[in-house]
């Protein structure tokens, strides 16, 4: 709460740190976070948002999807498992990806404060820090629908996308949070820009295939059923893996488009991590389908992907710069020695 102004003729200078506001008398504050802990916060999000990835695999490579056999309640009249001899291990591994839910609830609030203290930032960049608890909220929702029919592997491919495509958001939160407000400045070449973002495409592919190849093979969730589409495992396995060798040509065309012509080390820092996180992902979907599919493995292989989603979402952000704003001119990064003309705000 602001608190009465003394009387004086003075303002206090603008700053993003809790500091008046431009204009503001001197004695009113804002709150907000310090830059460590604002960082601190949103990377914590971002971590829990792949880790729930990982735990929701665990239900599924369990078959622990019924473990609490209602929701929001996990059995009729109580919300948690209870335990007792005829008790299997089960409802408390689906208890507990819906406890890191609540947890991720509390750091998307958590971010939400972070981002929407911020009174200097743009408002695109706080309408993105709304994405986590929106999404959270959607995902409970769609986890409950999930369990009130039977695990349908439509809900439950769906309830899987949806994760991913917070992990991007959450990915890009990140990034933002230690760039500017100011007119992007390309740091890569038109061929690399295009080259990137036709690979994004490419992986909402990649990623929706596996889902398919999951939904058809032993993992499909339900222990007592081989399989919830009826699609051909091996044929899904087979198309999926078309669809990677794709995308890892792109990444290698990307490779040599980055590393013969001039780059900023952010580029190139973007395209290695991209490379060596799609060569770990395609080095574990080989391995599991060549050695009958281990648990470890294919849970694995689902927190690869959701590292994959970060790697794409970064290098494609790493193309450019946002500058800091300060009143109406920014403050563009320098460009690198014999860069060619293409590096200009737009």
């Amino acid at each position: 709460m602001s608190t009465a102004a003394p009387a004086s003729s003075h303002t206090a200078p603008p700053s993003g740190t809790g500091s008046a506001a431009p204009g503001r008398p001197v004695g009113t504050r804002r709150w907000s976070p310090s830059p460590r802990w604002a960082a601190r916060i949103l990377m914590a999000n971002l971590v829990g948002q792949v880790g729930i990835i990982g735990t929701g695999g665990a239900v599924r490579l369990t078959g622990s999807g019924l473990g609490c056999s209602t929701w929001p309640q996990c059995e009729p009249g109580q919300f948690t498992p209870v335990m007792h001899e005829a008790v299997t291990w089960h409802p408390f591994i689906e208890f507990g990806n819906r406890t890191l839910t609540g947890v991720l609830g509390v750091l998307g609030l958590a971010t939400v404060l972070v981002v929407w203290s911020r009174t200097d930032r743009s408002r695109a960049f706080r309408l993105l820090g709304l994405v986590p608890l929106l999404g959270v909220v959607l995902q409970a929702v769609i986890g409950g629908v999930t369990v009130l029919l039977d695990l349908h592997p439509a809900v439950v491919g769906v309830h899987f996308l949806v994760s991913m495509g917070l992990v991007a958001a959450s990915a890009a939160l990140v990034v933002r949070n230690r760039e500017g407000d100011g007119p992007p400045v390309r740091l890569a070449s038109p061929a690399v820009r295009r080259l990137s973002k036709a690979l994004v495409p490419v992986a909402a592919v990649v990623v929706g295939l596996g889902v398919l190849v999951t939904g058809s093979g032993p993992y499909s969730g339900d222990e007592e059923i081989a399989y919830r589409l009826a699609l051909d495992p091996v044929a899904m396995a087979k198309v999926h893996a078309a669809a990677v060798w794709l995308y890892g040509a792109g990444v290698v065309a990307l490779v040599i488009l980055v590393h013969r012509g001039p780059a900023q080390p952010r580029v190139r820092r973007g395209v290695l991590v991209l490379v060596g996180v799609t060569l770990l992902q395609g080095a574990i979907g080989y391995v599991q389908y060549f050695t009958g599919l281990p648990q470890a493995l294919v849970a694995a292989h689902m927190i690869g992907a959701a590292l994959l989603v970060v790697a794409q979402t970064n290098q494609v952000l790493a193309l450019r710069e946002r500058p800091t704003v300060d009143g109406d001119a920014a403050t563009a990064p320098p460009r690198p020695a014999g860069h060619p003309g293409e590096l200009v705000a737009g």
